[in-house]
């Protein structure tokens, strides 16, 4: 229950940020260029809270259902105007002011993003770097012939310095190509080409665990398998396992590593295991039954223990990535450009049918990886808040009627043709749409609905 609820807080201050950021687009500029803005809302339908603020008494408001938000404006479309406000209506602002006004709402969004990425980038952040793992056979890593311990060095010629960046650029490249080029080296120095092949992730999409699928899993340095601590009211602790305990073998099978001790509980939520010790030089068995978890809608055992902080292994599996200001902010501006185009790349690609819809995630989904990065701390929090600024900006600026690009098409075509679209015609387009947009509500529900089944 307490994980639910961090996931549920975790979520709703990103879509509170996203939501307040991205009208406050709209807001800022309306009031920049003249226009009376009459409420500023929060979500929609029944207020639950309200204020008048500003010298032209705006209600600002925190409407019941939290999926969104609006700015409503004066505007003669939506009803009688006082007179004194006439000037400052919506629509009788010029094509270029309406489009700025529109457009400021999705730029609010890209701009948080860069605002973020910079802030990051500038102060740096310590992340792990991009060592690999022994591959399971059969794997496209393992037929790329990765061995355990390589570092990835570039990625088809291009540097990089973290295991984010590398899941990053292999995501980017598997839109484009089968195939890409890692360039590694191993702990004797040696450096070698590793042809993988993507085609296990380029249809099926990333969501999931799709590292996995390509056989790729970050390195972990071998731990001795010694209980360093036990969690009170665990299932470690109500076993009778003490700190300072080391296994030797669970259900019969010998334990080298710390890693072995992790494969063999996680494999068996809920069922009784047998654990061989040392303790202080006597050998003992004990009997621990590993509490079954839910994980991203599979189950796994935990007994809750922690193994021995080695602080050199840390520092030889992380990296602080850190830049100067200018050219952090030049980093940001990049990656809030690439992450952009590779988003609308996507959708392209999803509409003529060469990347799987699956890929699209719905709000369960979302906060699920709200949750997940909350927990890894406030940078991974931070970016995954970027992330899904660019995709909130990228969407709203599609040219389907009802969103902002809808009405950016509008007044374009006001433009070319210099004169409004009729009515008739934006009702139409609003019904097509609203059609449109529903069916991609679907989508999303339906892959979020299946995710949570299949794990």
């Amino acid at each position: 229950m307490s994980t639910f609820i961090h996931y549920l807080v975790a979520f709703a201050i990103a879509l509170a940020v996203l939501v307040v950021v991205h009208e406050l687009g709209h807001f800022l500029v309306a009031r920049w260029v003249g226009v009376k803005v009459l409420r500023f809302s929060v979500g929609f339908g029944q207020p639950l809270w309200r204020r008048r603020f500003g010298r032209d008494g705006t209600e600002w408001v925190i409407a019941a259902f939290p999926l969104g938000g609006y700015v409503k404006m004066v505007d003669e479309r939506e009803g009688s105007v006082a007179v004194e406000d006439l000037p400052r209506s919506f629509n009788r602002r010029p094509v270029g002011q309406r489009m700025a006004i529109v457009a400021a709402g999705p730029v609010a969004n890209l701009v948080l993003a860069t605002l973020i990425y910079w802030g990051l980038f500038w102060h740096g952040t310590e992340e792990f770097r991009p060592l690999l793992a022994a591959p399971p056979a059969m794997s496209a890593a393992a037929a790329a012939g990765i061995e355990d311990g390589e570092l990835v060095r570039k990625v088809d010629g291009a540097p990089v310095r973290s295991w984010q960046e590398l899941r990053w650029m292999l995501l980017r490249d598997a839109a484009e190509s089968d195939s890409v080029e890692l360039e590694v080296i191993n702990g004797r120095q040696e450096i070698a080409i590793r042809r993988l092949s993507l085609s296990a992730v380029r249809e099926s999409g990333w969501d999931g665990e799709a590292f996995d699928r390509l056989g790729l899993g970050l390195h972990r340095p071998s731990l001795p398998p010694v209980l360093a601590k036990v969690m009170r009211n665990s299932a470690a602790a109500a076993a009778g396992l003490l700190p300072g305990d080391e296994i030797t073998a669970i259900d019969g099978l010998e334990i080298r590593t710390w890693a072995d001790i992790v494969a063999a509980v996680r494999a068996a939520p809920g069922r009784a295991l047998t654990v061989d010790l040392q303790r202080s030089g006597q050998s003992m068995r004990m009997t621990v039954t590993p509490a079954a978890v839910d994980e991203r809608g599979r189950e796994v055992g935990r007994i809750g223990v922690a193994a021995i902080d080695d602080a050199r292994a840390r520092a030889d599996m992380t990296t602080v990535v850190s830049h100067p200001p200018l050219p952090a902010l030049a980093k940001a501006l990049r990656e809030t450009w690439e992450k952009s185009a590779f988003t609308l790349r996507m959708i392209g690609k999803m509409i003529v049918g060469e990347v799987s819809w699956r890929n699209i995630s719905g709000p369960v989904t979302i906060a699920d990886y709200a949750g997940q990065s909350a927990q890894l701390g406030v940078d991974y929090y931070l970016k995954f808040l970027a992330l899904i600024s660019i995709s909130l900006g990228v969407l709203n600026l599609l040219p389907i009627p009802i969103l902002d690009g809808g009405h950016l098409l509008y007044y374009l075509i006001e433009i070319i043709k210099r004169g409004p679209v009729s009515e008739r015609t934006m009702e139409v387009g609003q019904r097509v749409g609203l059609a449109l947009l529903l069916m991609l509500m679907a989508f999303a529900f339906y892959n979020d609905i299946n995710r949570l089944f299949s794990g």
